[in-house]
């Protein structure tokens, strides 16, 4: 298997929203945009597979090096080959890998967050970072265009993360991992052992309104800041956000019933909602 279908299979399984979103991109841009997002399914993989803080932190280690081999010429896994092959400049984006390796870093030590303002420092570093990173690498024109990418690109990747939150809910509890912010769990009166337990209530319901709620705003204040001369280059980011909004409205319809299971569009939904997006 040559890296190109390693990221492939890794990133975005066929059925998948990334699947669908990355068809939406340039063909030049999609085998890195491809390798961007299995980079992040690795560490995603990393933080969720590994019971062991310790061993995450080991393999997370390991990645380290790895970028650093990247940056010097040198990778030896799949995806960082992918990303020597197709990234104009490595060095220059290593300051950036680095940080979302670093954002990933910390759900080993933190599964719970106090308020809002401590899970957005996770939003950012992992969300943010990455946004920017697929906006300047799907960026067409000068380098300065993809420079100023990451004005709009960072505030769309926190929104997506925000999504993505109110749609695991139920899976990154059994996971271990809330990322709802205690204090509004105080103040709606819900409680982990709720959401491990799968525990419905009007408690939850409203709880999970108020989530939904602003991460759709989240996700539809960033849109509003993309410029339209950069649109067209962004489709997989812009796919993304429509496809994110579809599921909320989804989950909404279904009264946030995602304690129990995962709610989800259907696979041609999907295609013809990141075809549209623009």
């Amino acid at each position: 298997m040559n890296f190109d279908d390693y990221c492939q299979q890794k990133a975005a399984p066929p059925g998948s929203s990334t699947y669908y979103a990355l068809r939406q991109a340039r063909a030049a841009s999609q085998p890195l945009l491809t390798a961007l997002f299995a980079l992040r399914r690795e560490f995603e993989e990393t933080v969720k597979e590994t019971s062991d803080p310790a061993v995450g932190r080991t393999k997370f280690a390991w990645w380290q090096k790895e970028i650093a081999a990247l940056a010097a010429g040198k990778p030896s896994h799949p995806v960082s080959e992918a990303l020597a092959a197709y990234l104009p400049d490595p060095q220059a984006e290593y300051p950036a890998l680095q940080e979302l390796l670093t954002g990933f870093e910390m759900d080993l030590d933190q599964a719970r967050y106090l308020d809002y303002a401590n899970l957005r420092r996770y939003v950012r570093g992992v969300g943010g970072n990455f946004a920017s990173l697929v906006s300047r690498a799907a960026a067409t024109g000068s380098a300065s265009d993809a420079v100023q990418t990451s004005e709009w690109a960072a505030p769309l990747g926190e929104a997506l993360m925000l999504a993505q939150f109110v749609a695991e809910t139920g899976n990154d509890a059994r996971h271990g991992r809330i990322y709802v912010p205690i204090d509004e769990m105080q103040r709606y009166n819900v409680t982990a052992a709720d959401l491990i337990n799968r525990k419905y209530t009007d408690a939850f319901s409203e709880l999970m309104r108020f989530q939904t709620h602003r991460a759709r705003a989240a996700v539809q204040t960033a849109l509003a800041e993309v410029p339209n001369g950069a649109r067209r280059a962004q489709r997989t980011l812009l796919a993304l956000a429509a496809l994110a909004l579809a599921l909320l409205d989804e989950i909404e319809r279904d009264g946030y019933h995602v304690l129990h299971q995962r709610i989800a569009l259907t696979p041609i939904r999907k295609l013809w909602i990141a075809w549209r997006a623009k």
